[in-house]
């Protein structure tokens, strides 16, 4: 099996993957590369017919609300049909232009810019309506931002464009065997010889997961340096081998360039990921319709939102 973590960005210079795959004494995990062409960076982890596990810091869904305005009934339906949609992606500079068949904003910033309003040109009842289920506060972290918000630094709107326009869409319409988690199924279910499963997951969630805690700012190759021990003994405990350039990136802090980031979470996906995959996580999806359907979850999240009135009784798998 090959198990990786992509960590996603606008800028093609900041997408970083760490690949690990399976032997019969655990994982043996290479240093971070450049994600490149992720047409090819898919195939080649194809190419061996093994089972591939890839994680995505990228939103894999959409918030329920707009999805019953929008008669959208599955994600993966709905992101092969945006490939005839060009105009689904552009993002408007006002609000006049905002709408169910154009819901990314705001294209720069301008003053009045609320989310309130954001939610009131899509027709939704309240801010909150624009995040999905897994982007609201949890007992454990704060609030993620909404799918279709593009401005500031905690937006991944422009991640989503980026990935599900060039890359995403294009690949499921021309057969490349990808399953979407957890649309499709469990995690182990899908996993099959020459098919990649594709998962949402958050390095800082993951980071949780594995036990540890960033002191100062990821941003900071000092700090990410002072995780290098701790990082290492995460590595041992979970049976992820590392190669000598991954243990020499640990310890200088994946660099010192503005990229240095994207690396240290390119790894700790995949830490999240494999943690699922060998059970130290459970493949946990709430018992919730339309998260299974429209909206998705994020992979090792058990926690559920603050205002969670809204989800049946959860279940793993």
């Amino acid at each position: 099996m090959i198990a990786a973590h992509a960590d996603w960005s606008t800028d093609p210079r900041k997408r970083w993957m760490t690949v690990a795959r399976l032997g019969a004494g655990g994982w043996r995990a290479e240093a971070p590369r450049p994600v490149g062409d992720p047409h090819v960076m898919l195939a080649d982890l194809l190419a061996d017919g093994a089972p591939v596990a890839l994680g995505l810091d990228v939103p894999l869904g959409i918030p329920r609300d707009y999805a019953a305005l929008a008669g959208i009934a599955e994600f993966p339906t709905f992101l092969r049909g945006l490939v005839d949609r060009p105009g689904f992606f552009a993002v408007s500079a006002a609000l006049g232009t905002v709408g169910l068949g154009c819901p990314f904003y705001p294209a720069r910033g301008a003053r009045g810019m609320t989310r309130a309003s954001h939610a009131e040109a899509l027709g939704l009842d309240s801010p909150a309506a624009l995040s999905r289920w897994c982007d609201r506060a949890t007992a454990e972290r704060p609030a993620g931002a909404p799918v279709f918000w593009t401005l500031g630094a905690n937006q991944s709107g422009k991640a989503a464009i980026a990935a599900w326009r060039d890359w995403l869409a294009p690949a499921l319409v021309s057969g490349v065997p990808i399953r979407l988690w957890p649309f499709e199924g469990a995690l182990h279910g899908l996993l099959a010889p020459g098919v990649a499963v594709l998962a949402e997951v958050y390095p800082a969630e993951a980071l949780r997961h594995c036990g540890l805690r960033m002191g100062g700012s990821k941003r900071s190759q000092l700090d990410r340096a002072a995780l290098a021990e701790p990082l290492l003994a995460v590595m041992v405990a979970r049976r992820v081998a590392p190669d000598r350039a991954l243990v020499a990136a640990v310890r200088d802090g994946f660099g010192r360039d503005a990229r240095g980031e994207d690396r240290f979470d390119s790894l700790i996906g995949l830490l999240g990921l494999i943690g699922v995959l060998d059970g130290l996580r459970p493949d946990f999806v709430p018992d919730d319709p339309a998260i299974r359907s429209v909206e998705g979850w994020v992979l090792g999240q058990s926690a559920l939102p603050r205002t969670s009135e809204a989800v049946a009784l959860p279940r793993a798998g």
